[in-house]
């Protein structure tokens, strides 16, 4: 499948959920490398209290990125790719921009997959460095 068509396949899962809700877009694709980039604009709508990036959108983010990122390796029509756990250490606070997850896949397993999930900035500062572990399971009819 071309590049272009698996993000166009990517986005349309993004509709009528959380990732449309904070505007999540997926913007790149190498299924050799094993990498998926997603992007989300830093606005008030996932601000903290404090005017800052809320953790928990990042981690949104992460697994986002994470677990869609799974598709790419599993029969999509017989199994389904589940975030079974997901660590964020977050380094560096943003106000606004746009952030940009890559994910990169450590370990391809037949039941789990891992991810490295690391978030920038504009500035291609480090925000965030996530792991995301992930359940493959059969789909029940």
């Amino acid at each position: 499948m071309e590049k272009e068509e698996l993000l166009a396949k990517f986005n349309a899962i993004c509709k009528n959920n959380l990732m449309e809700t904070l505007e999540m877009k997926f913007t790149d694709v190498d299924v050799e490398a094993g990498i998926v980039k997603m992007q989300m604009p830093v606005t008030s709508k996932v601000h903290q209290p404090m005017g800052l990036l809320h953790g928990g959108a990042s981690a949104a983010l992460a697994e986002s990125v994470g677990s869609a990122s799974s598709l790419l390796y599993i029969d999509r029509e017989k199994q389904a790719a589940l975030g079974l756990e997901i660590s964020c250490n977050h380094i560096r606070a943003v106000r606004e921009g746009i952030i940009t997850a890559t994910a990169t896949i450590i370990h391809k397993g037949r039941s789990t997959h891992l991810w490295e999930i690391v978030i920038r900035d504009e500035q291609d500062r480090m925000v965030t460095h996530c792991k995301l572990t992930n359940i493959i399971v059969d789909k029940k009819n």
